[in-house]
């Protein structure tokens, strides 16, 4: 190395004294990694190269003195190394091929230029390495004289440039195409922003380093009107999603702020900003550079900025739907869909023993209908705002319906307590000061991974569980819960399915003068069979006859039954006899309900006064206007009313009053309590009542010959029981009748 000749060749200096351009600014080092055991040339190769500068940009040298130590350093600063002066005679005769064939081949690191530097020249033919690995220059370190050193590192530089920008060039197409082909991926936007800021500053020659700045909307769920980045890259990346205040930057920021002001491009010498604007969106992006652009890359930017604001605007807007799809409009919190997800995946919220909320604001409706919408809509923004500012993000919040909401979190904080602490106190709106209960359903999450709509159906079962709580105001789903449920919907299955196949039967139960034990009339009872031969109760299937609502078609079909028993038995010189058909809420309820009665009357050629409605008090009591009037049209019309189980409900003497009734029926439960040698004063108490109103009574569950003779004592008109007869299906019912003549 001694014999290269320093003395003829001229260097490339900055001025020494000082008088250096202020518009000057240079970039970021280009690094030059020296690797060579030789002490002596890592200190030559410095001094001959110290003041170079190579567009604006001065050289950082990096020293190795063996190939180990060249590969440790080659991990740690990778691609950013622009030169590598290598040795090939170190530690071994090839270790400097060693350390290409590394480079190249097991890191894959492909924009490096590197200089081969031999002391012994017919070690390798120049044309053979040259040939088998990917090396800018492999020269002598006699021949390598300073003129030729710097032209060597010179032309590599740019070569370096040139492979870096290319790779800048496929990175930036790279994010454009794979984000706007992902725009519905949470990460689309920064993508894509990153992209076009890599593209941009490849487009002209720099190092991709800048950011894209826009008003936040709807693109990262911010409600405010300030500056975020939403994309960016080399040290600017930490900032993404971040409002531009915090980059610390006022000129960055005031920059920003005067290209979205302005609404055009702003070009100075070390930075510039470029506006894009499609369709009302608009972002600027941020470059800083060592050089002003020339009219030629401005050209450039200005076509590249006109096709990318297209695919800008198209991120915009397929986060407007996404917003649309997954976000409330109202409250921006996430909605059922986004809720749901969020169940699917746990490892957002992970956290131990989570627990899941649904919290249902009870007579929201009321607000609404007497304060108006507007009050509606701004009481439920007030409700998620508390939710925010109560839970951190360890809680997920979402609104799952008009007047429902959401939570996620551990059970510490997502549990009774916390959440009606919240509404302990009032909410001010507008200039209503508006005090809110709520209702709520809580589902704990165990560790297996569960189906997010499956977790919200479980919350949803506690919560309608909750509703029907007389003691608290919510309820955690228990596994009994949603089998009662499951059982309760398939039974309404089979019982829809059965009744459709018209399976259901209509059995009677005689009614008989207690005085001479003549059969006046029976009972119509509709029986289920269960398959195997025997029946389910009607206390179970009826109750969910009237659930479902299926006891309405149910109801008209029993009279249409029952009217057709009733010709039968006129044809069969029974024309006498009347037949009870009990009535459910849901029938009267019905505003056709009077006509189809009627229907089924004159459709069967019926004397009306053979069909007797039965009604209990609860029948009465729920909705006691409806229900008399429906009863005055039909005693009208001839039909008999009777009161069955009275004296079990809580009746209103004055709506008894109010109906026009032919009977009472004295329930079982009193005649049961006839006992010799004791009174049944409540059955007594009916009786008495009945006969003082004018009305025929009938006991109900008269089994023994004591409770007749007792029931006759009161004054009892009428009787039906297995002392007389079971209930029985219509062909037994005749042969019965037969009988008894």
């Amino acid at each position: 190395m001694s014999a290269m000749d320093y003395d003829n060749d001229e260097l490339i200096f900055l001025e020494d004294d000082g008088s250096t351009d202020e518009h000057v600014v240079l970039g970021k080092d280009w690094n030059v990694l020296i690797v060579d055991d030789d002490e002596e040339i890592h200190t030559v190769t410095r001094l001959a190269l110290a003041d170079l500068v190579v567009n604006d940009r001065k050289l950082n040298f990096i020293h190795a003195y063996s190939a180990k130590q060249a590969k440790e350093l080659l991990h740690e600063y990778g691609s950013t190394i622009a030169i590598i002066l290598l040795d090939v005679v170190m530690e071994t005769d090839d270790a400097g091929f060693e350390v290409v064939k590394y480079i190249r081949e097991d890191m894959n690191l492909l924009e490096p230029r590197i200089i081969l530097r031999t002391g012994q020249p017919g070690y390798a033919p120049e044309e053979q390495v040259i040939k088998l690995y990917d090396i800018n220059d492999y020269k002598t370190k006699t021949e390598l004289t300073r003129a030729k050193l710097l032209t060597t590192i010179i032309s590599s530089l740019r070569s370096y440039q040139q492979i870096v920008t290319i790779s800048q060039n496929r990175t930036g197409l790279e994010k454009i195409i794979a984000s706007s082909a992902n725009l519905f991926e949470e990460h689309s936007v920064k993508a894509f922003c990153e992209g076009v800021v890599t593209q941009i500053s490849s487009l002209i020659g720099l190092d991709s380093e800048g950011l894209l700045c826009a008003r936040a909307g709807s693109l990262i769920d911010r409600e405010d009107e300030d500056v975020y980045v939403l994309g960016a890259a080399g040290e600017y990346a930490k900032f993404i999603n971040k409002p531009i205040q915090e980059l610390n930057s006022a000129e960055i920021a005031e920059n920003i702020a005067r290209c979205l002001r302005l609404k055009k491009h702003i070009f100075e010498h070390n930075f510039s900003v470029l506006f894009i604007s499609r369709a009302g969106f608009e972002a600027a992006v941020f470059v800083r550079q060592t050089h002003e652009i020339n009219e030629l890359d401005k050209h450039l930017l200005e076509v590249f900025l006109s096709s990318i604001s297209v695919g800008y605007e198209n991120v915009n807007l397929f986060h407007e739907l996404r917003n649309a799809a997954f976000r409330d409009w109202l409250t921006r919190l996430p909605n059922r869909n986004e809720f749901i997800n969020m169940l699917d995946k746990p490892h957002i919220f992970a956290c131990e023993d989570c627990c899941v909320a649904l919290i249902d604001v009870n007579h929201f409706s009321d607000i609404n209908d007497g304060l108006g919408q507007e009050v509606g809509n701004d009481l439920l923004r007030a409700i998620s705002d508390r939710f925010l500012s109560s839970f951190d993000d360890s809680v997920k919040k979402g609104r799952i319906g008009a007047d429902v909401f959401g939570l996620i979190g551990p059970e510490a904080v997502v549990n009774p307590e916390s959440i009606n602490e919240l509404f302990s106190s009032t909410f001010v709106v507008e200039d209503h000061t508006l005090p809110v209960n709520v209702t709520i359903g809580f589902c704990r999450l165990d560790k297996k991974r569960n189906i997010g709509i499956e977790i919200l159906k479980r919350t949803n079962i506690a919560l309608n569980r909750a509703k029907k709580n007389l003691t608290d105001n919510y309820e955690f789903y228990a596994k009994d819960i949603e089998d009662q449920t499951t059982w309760r919907l398939d039974m309404i299955r089979r019982l829809r399915s059965d009744f459709a196949a018209r399976k259901l039967e209509l059995w009677f139960q005689p009614q008989v003068d207690l005085l001479n034990e003549q059969v006046v009339g029976m009972e119509a009872l509709l029986r289920w069979p269960d398959g195997n031969g025997g029946f389910i109760s009607p206390a179970v299937f009826v109750p969910l006859a009237e659930y479902s609502g299926l006891i309405v078609d149910i109801g008209e079909w029993v009279l249409e039954e029952a009217c057709s028993r009733l010709q039968k038995l006129k044809e069969l010189g029974y024309g006498h006899l009347r037949v009870a058909v009990n009535i459910s809420i849901p029938q009267f309820r019905d505003r056709l309900f009077v006509e189809k009665v009627k229907l089924a009357l004159s459709t069967a050629e019926c004397d009306p006064s053979l069909l007797e409605l039965e009604i209990t008090e609860s029948v009465v009591m729920d909705e006691p206007q409806i229900v008399i009037d429906a009863l005055r049209a039909l005693k009208e019309h001839g039909v008999q009313i009777a009161i069955d189980d009275f004296g079990t409900g809580f009746s209103s003497m004055s709506y008894l009053q109010q109906l026009p009734l032919d009977r009472l029926k004295v329930d079982r439960s009193f005649v049961k309590d006839v006992k010799p040698g004791a009174s049944a004063v409540l059955a007594e108490t009916i009786v008495t009542l009945g006969n003082k109103l004018g009305l025929l009574t009938i006991a109900e569950g008269v089994e023994k010959r004591e409770q007749a003779s007792y029931m006759i004592k009161l004054g009892c008109d009428e009787a039906q029981g297995f002392l007389y007869a079971k209930p029985m299906p219509f062909a037994e019912l005749l042969a019965f009748l037969e009988s008894q003549k």
